[in-house]
């Protein structure tokens, strides 16, 4: 179910990576799951990967495998980056709620 705002929301997948791994180890499907919920559609593995693989060069995520499944935790670095976006998106965006 695509959403209709007419806006392009795809620029915020980091973001809610970065967000979602702040409250839990989460592996990529379960984080595909968690964005399905709020933006109400699943990333396509070929958008949700690259992005987490870009996470990781940056140093903001690293893997860890166990079998088959890679769970994704956030690193000292990727913690900083959530508190920088975070701030950032309510300066940005806060006062929209307050409406």
């Amino acid at each position: 179910m695509a959403h209709s705002c007419g806006c392009d929301m795809r620029g915020f997948l980091s973001f809610q990576i970065l967000w979602l791994l702040s409250k839990s180890e989460l592996c990529g499907e379960e984080l595909a799951v968690e964005i399905e919920k709020r933006r109400g559609e699943k990333p396509k593995p070929g958008t949700l990967y690259p992005a987490l693989k870009d996470l990781s060069e940056k140093g903001l995520v690293k893997g860890r495998k166990s079998g088959k499944t890679v769970s994704y935790v956030l690193t000292d670095d990727g913690m900083a980056a959530v508190k920088e976006a975070k701030a950032y998106f309510i300066r940005s965006f806060g006062d929209i709620l307050a409406r």
